[in-house]
């Protein structure tokens, strides 16, 4: 029996034209900008003009991924698509996919099998060009640094100082480091310099992070780019270029409308890491779905760890949101990846390497309800190789904890395989909810750093390397010591060496590197080798994608 890839089943549904889903979902014509059919974007100011209390919001996040799958995308679509099966009001938050982990390692990442989002070539590619604006935005700002150095450097900006990189939407480590203004004195000042891929872009955090217009003009004026030969910081508004930038950014700032493939009103917005920045969708997408809405089911990059973490302590915390059921996704397959088993021997049935890999999805679940004092249920992400053995070990030791276990069975059979989780969720929702954050904002950066590490990551505590010593003590003089924390860390592990899969214990997290994103609000702490503009691997993605002469794509998984 032949199963069709994902883009083949997303390529055989009959989409409903975009103005029918945004009817669906209350939103009036005089708010879309149309892209086409299928595509549409929605005037921010939606929120304002619209009335009516924010519906409940749920959160899905995952365990740390393996090369075994999870699949918290397609659970959070076929949540969605279940919840609407129920008769809910429901809308999906989601984030844009990245062009480098579509042409690198990942591929297409708008769901799969029959819980997707649509159209998944256009959300996959260039979409409604938001990516494209905030590389533009990042670069126009370092175009006009070094201009103002070129011509004068009125500010006294130290070259050896400068903290702002160019962009690319692109794994493209040829970039990471670079020299440029060669050629002599009228092709600029030679110094080092490098690439983020775009979704690390403070510019792309700001957009995420801002409420309207202003605040995201005001929030990229703040955005520290080098400091002066007396130390002090150089920003955004002090070059001029904040101006510029947010007209760049004004469309960009428009939450994208599509659909499920069962047709769920489903916003697509912004696309941040959630290793290295903060790994959630747009402030302004959420705070739409959960106006249109009575349930916005959302989701938070990579494990709890990383995504949730900054999803909770982050984005809630600045938002002013708080989410009402949480869901943890984890497979047979990759549990028993965390224990030990290698890939190629996934599908044979194995207790003691799915016990032993189990400590990884109970920790995650831990810290959601202790930590943060949220309800929680785990989703098990359904493959046909999961024994019914292996689906009971993995339900006894949840409840051990007090969580119930609801089987996800999206990918094959849409929204009817996502009733069991949905019924859950709707209970989740009406059960106490003693939210709360990890850490206090007003604490010194150490002591928010170990809280992290400490009560997230089971570590030890933090390690600071000298260097990241030295810059802590200057942040905090400079006044930017109580941010939230943002970690950029391995999504593999959690602790900060990806090769500790599992729950490890008797670890330090060393952060060698600090600095602020004052736009977006937050330090961000670099630990272990984690980097900021990926690499293709050996066989990339890009290489299996291909365009017959119609005009139709395949190979996006």
């Amino acid at each position: 029996m032949k199963f069709l890839s994902d883009i083949e089943i997303a390529q055989a549904c009959e989409l409903r034209h975009i103005t029918e889903i945004a009817k669906t979902a209350g939103i009036d014509d005089k708010y879309l900008e149309l892209y086409g059919n299928h595509k549409a974007k929605i005037d921010y100011n939606i929120l304002r003009e619209t009335e009516g209390e924010p519906g409940k919001l749920i959160l899905v996040t995952a365990i740390n991924p393996t090369p075994a799958g999870e699949g918290k995308t397609t659970t959070t679509v076929g949540l969605a698509d279940g919840l609407k099966k129920l008769g809910k009001n429901v809308m999906v938050a989601l984030r844009e996919p990245s062009l480098g982990p579509v042409f690198g390692v990942k591929g297409g990442a708008a769901g799969g099998g029959h819980a997707q989002v649509v159209p998944m070539e256009d959300i996959n590619l260039h979409f409604t060009g938001d990516f494209h604006a905030i590389g533009a935005a990042n670069n126009l700002l370092a175009a006009m640094l070094d201009n103002h150095i070129q011509q004068g450097n009125a500010l006294g900006i130290d070259v050896k100082r400068i903290v702002w990189k160019r962009c690319v939407d692109m794994n493209d480590r040829q970039l990471r480091n670079v020299v440029d203004g060669l050629g002599g004195k009228m092709q600029g000042v030679p110094r080092e310099d490098g690439f983020d891929i775009t979704v690390a872009s403070e510019v792309m955090a700001v957009l995420c992070l801002a409420s309207d217009i202003m605040d995201l003009k005001a929030r990229l004026g703040r955005m520290v780019v080098a400091y002066t030969y007396d130390d002090q910081p150089v920003t955004a508004k002090d070059l001029k270029a904040d101006g510029a930038m947010a007209a760049l950014l004004k469309d960009a700032l428009k939450p994208n409308l599509v659909q499920t493939l069962e047709g769920t009103p489903a916003l697509v917005h912004g696309g941040p890491f959630a290793n290295i920045a903060h790994g959630c969708n747009s402030v302004m997408a959420t705070k739409i779905a959960m106006r249109l809405g009575d349930y916005t089911v959302t989701e938070a990059g990579f494990g709890a760890d990383l995504g949730a973490e900054k999803f909770l302590d982050i984005k809630c915390r600045l938002a002013g949101l708080k989410p009402d059921a949480v869901v943890v996704v984890a497979t047979v397959r990759a549990l028993k990846n965390h224990g030990g088993v290698p890939k190629a021997e996934l599908n044979n049935e194995n207790l003691a390497a799915l016990e032993a890999g189990m400590p990884n999805l109970l920790r995650h679940v831990s810290n959601i309800k202790d930590v943060y004092g949220l309800p929680c249920v785990v989703a098990i992400n359904a493959f046909p190789t999961d024994t019914a053995a292996e689906l009971k070990l993995v339900e006894d030791k949840c409840r051990e904890l007090g969580v119930n276990v609801a089987l996800s069975e999206v990918w094959a059979k849409g929204g009817e395989g996502g009733i069991a989780l949905a019924e859950e969720v709707v209970r989740l929702c009406e059960c106490e909810n003693n939210f709360r954050f990890a850490y206090d904002t007003e604490d010194s950066i150490e002591k928010k750093l170990n809280d992290i590490c400490k009560r997230v990551y089971h570590a030890d505590g933090v390690a600071l390397t000298a260097g990241a010593k030295k810059q802590m003590a200057q942040l905090e003089a400079q006044g930017f010591g109580k941010m939230p924390i943002c970690m950029a860390k391995t999504q593999y592990s959690f602790s900060d060496d990806q090769t500790l899969l599992g729950a490890p214990e008797g670890f330090t997290v060393t952060v060698r590197n600090l600095k602020v994103s004052a736009g977006a609000g937050f330090l961000v702490a670099l630990t272990g080798d984690i980097m900021t503009m990926p690499g293709l691997p050996k066989v990339p993605a890009a290489e299996k994608i291909d365009v017959d002469e119609t005009g139709k794509i395949t190979g996006l998984f």
